[in-house]
Order: C-alpha cells, then sequence, then structure tokens
C-alpha cells in the first residue's frame, strides 16, 4: 500500500500481509492480517509502532518515501514483535530516535530485541509529550493483552492509537471504515482469539475511552475506525457478562458412538429450538469455534475415551479454551468408552480457568442406547431450564 495520507500531517506507513496464514503459529487468518504505523508531523516527528520484522524492508521505504529527514520519538504501545520487531532497524536509520514507551515495556524491549537503556524515554500513565504544535497523552492499558500495553492519544486531531486493543485481523486496501459486518466478524475473531481472556480488564479501559473525545481510532492491526462508537460498542457486548441461548457443540468420533449421540443430542436441541453449532475437533478453524464461544451460554463436548483420557484433538482444544476463558457459564459432557474410564475428572481439570456449571454427564459404553438417548433429552431439558431461568442469558 505504501504511505497514505490520514489527515494533514498524520499518515499511514504500515504493511498489508495477504500471505500470512498463522499467528502465533496457531491461530488462523483466513484474511490476512496487516501490521499498521503511524507517523506524525509537528514540528518534531513522531512514529506510532512499528512493524513485524518480516515486512521491515517495506517499511523502512514507506518512511523513506515520507522524505523524514529525522524521526525524535518512536512511540511503542505494546512490545510484541509484530509491532516492535523493526524499532532496531528505525533506529539504524534514524539514530537520533528516542523510544518513548512505559517502564514495562521498556524492560520486554531491552529483553526482546537488546534496546539499550539509552534509547529510552519512559513515561508514566496520563504523561504527555509536545510535538511542538501537537500533543501525544499517553494511557497505560495493562493486560491488553499484555501486562505492558499502552495506547497514545493525540489531543489535537482526537486520534486514539491502541496497538492491540480494537484491532481486526485483516489485510485491505481500503484503509477505512465506518462500520459493517464484514469488519465486524474479523473484529470478533480477534478478539475471541487475544483479547478475550483478559475482558475484565477490557472493561474497566473500555470505560476509560468513553471519557475521551475520539474521532478517529486507529489501530495496529486492520483498519482504521471513522466511527468510533462501532467497535466500542462491539467491545461492550463481547466483555460483558451477558450470554446468548445459544449451544456450542464440540466433538470428535473415532467409531460413530459419538457421532451418533451428538445427532440425538442436535434432534432434541432444534425440538425445543435452541439454536446450536457443531464443531468437528478433527477439522475446525479454532478461530470459528473461538468465535462461537464468545457469546454461548453453553459448551457441550462429545469425546470417546481415548487410552484412558479424552481424545487428543479434545484435550487440545480444551485447553485453549482454558487459555480463552470465555464466559460461557454452562458446560455438558458426553462419552462412550469400552473399559475403565475417568473422562470426567480430566475434563474438569482441563478447565480449570474455567467459571462452568457442569450438567450430569452422559457416559456410554459403546453406542448409545435408550437410556443414553433419554439422559441426552434430560441434558436439552436441562439446558432450556438453566438459559430461560438466568438473567444472564440473552433470549
Amino acid at each position: 500500500m505504501g504511505t497514505f495520507k490520514i489527515i494533514d500531517s498524520v499518515y499511514y506507513v504500515g504493511v498489508q500481509d495477504w500471505d500470512r496464514e498463522l499467528f502465533d503459529e496457531i491461530i488462523p487468518l483466513p484474511q490476512g492480517t496487516s501490521y499498521n504505523s503511524y507517523v506524525i508531523k509537528g514540528e518534531k516527528i513522531a512514529l506510532i509502532d512499528a512493524v513485524d520484522p518480516s515486512k521491515k524492508e517495506i517499511f523502512l521505504n514507506n518512511l523513506k518515501g515520507l522524505k523524514l529527514e529525522k524521526i525524535d520519538y518512536l512511540i511503542s504501545n505494546h512490545a510484541e514483535q509484530d509491532h516492535s520487531g523493526a524499532i532496531p532497524d528505525v533506529l539504524s536509520l534514524y539514530p537520533m530516535a528516542k523510544v518513548v514507551t512505559n517502564e514495562k515495556c521498556k524492560n520486554f524491549l531491552k529483553d526482546l530485541l537488546l534496546v539499550p537503556e539509552e534509547k529510552f524515554i519512559v513515561i508514566k500513565d496520563q504523561e504527555t509529550i509536545s510535538l511542538g504544535n501537537k500533543t501525544l497523552k499517553f494511557f497505560l492499558t495493562p493486560w491488553v493483552h499484555w501486562p505492558e500495553t499502552m495506547v497514545t492519544y493525540l489531543i489535537e486531531d482526537k486520534i486514539l492509537f491502541p496497538c492491540d486493543f480494537l484491532a481486526s485481523h485483516i489485510a485491505t486496501g481500503e484503509i477505512f471504515s465506518s462500520g459493517d459486518e464484514i469488519i465486524k466478524v474479523s473484529a470478533k475473531r480477534y478478539y475471541s482469539e487475544i483479547m478475550m481472556p483478559y475482558r475484565v480488564s477490557i472493561l474497566k479501559h473500555l470505560k476509560l475511552l468513553k471519557t475521551m473525545d475520539i474521532g478517529l481510532i486507529a489501530p495496529s492491526h486492520g483498519v482504521i475506525y471513522k466511527n468510533p462508537d462501532f467497535i466500542i460498542k462491539a467491545y461492550e457486548e463481547w466483555v460483558s457478562e451477558k450470554v446468548k441461548n445459544e449451544v456450542v457443540i464440540l466433538y470428535v468420533t473415532m467409531h460413530h458412538s459419538i457421532l451418533e449421540a451428538i445427532k440425538t443430542l442436535e434432534s432434541f436441541l432444534v425440538d425445543f429450538q435452541i439454536p446450536y453449532k457443531v464443531f468437528n475437533a478433527t477439522k475446525c478453524d479454532i478461530g470459528e469455534l473461538a468465535m462461537a464461544l464468545v457469546e454461548a451460554a453453553t459448551l457441550i463436548v462429545g469425546t470417546p475415551v481415548f487410552l484412558a483420557n479424552p481424545h487428543p484433538n479434545i484435550s487440545f482444544l480444551l485447553s485453549f479454551i482454558n487459555a480463552l476463558r470465555p464466559k460461557t457459564r454452562y458446560f455438558g459432557l458426553i462419552s462412550s468408552y469400552s473399559w475403565g474410564q475417568r473422562i470426567e475428572e480430566q475434563v474438569k481439570n482441563i478447565l480449570a480457568n474455567c467459571k462452568l456449571e457442569y450438567f450430569p454427564i452422559v457416559l456410554a459404553k459403546g453406542l448409545p442406547k435408550e437410556e443414553e438417548k433419554v439422559k441426552i433429552k434430560e441434558l436439552v431439558e436441562n439446558i432450556l431450564k438453566k438459559h430461560t431461568e438466568d438473567e444472564m442469558v440473552i433470549k
């Protein structure tokens, strides 16, 4: 994309990554991603965030394209390398630049990128730096999503640079968005995979944003929001304690016993008019699974006993869910075995971080028989009862 003028004196200098398929070697990126960076031209020059080191050559050419004779301040909102990886290269090209960040971020950058101590200016919460005719104000936002994260606010132009906060994984030639469903889906995927474990902290920081006069939100992944309320309201929905009258079914089957049980479960969910989504643990997109869990009230897992344990594909995805800590409120387990098992105990141990109310297990020896089918119906009746009576479930 090259450089792009956002408003007078504020420029986009980031890089679109159309081909990246995985993030953190686990998270699918069906729409690619971007590494956004911004130049503010005041009497002094500020650069907001750097980019992933894999794209540093394009990034440095973008900076050269602006014919910058100097960079006074390199603002690092977050130390993770997709936003900081090119910092050493910027400092090499512009040796007069100082890295402006908070104490924790400074220490991370020293460890991750070997940036020397003398290159830093350390700021505190709500401190400002003047560019002469423009002013940058910094707000510490710990645990969005690392302990050192912060956001930068350009006071005169009412632009918020929140780095990963409010971002979306999408590569696009349209840098601005007023808000639409495609962008909301990519932002929800980003939230569910990366931000969901920190929703309590995020709620607090959203309250901070509501006190600010924000005209544009320019994150370090995805689009720039011309309508800040669009993404802020979406986040308020996602981080609230409210869930929806929905069931997520995650299963794996080896010899069709679990598949038969899941078919029975689906038929009863249809009869009781409870919306649901089904994910096969062998081949599902974990981003789609994470998005489904953002607001679903209940998770049902179906797994055969595999060498006295949950099936490995289920164990992996349950560990992933445990790390995400969704606000899902209820959990049901359907299992099939041939000899000894301790499946319920093991599943609960994997999900130790999740605050779940557990329904009675449905356990079949081999194929589900009439007795298990009755228990599956009782499971769905319990789901309906909980969803109906729970004030936190949106009907």
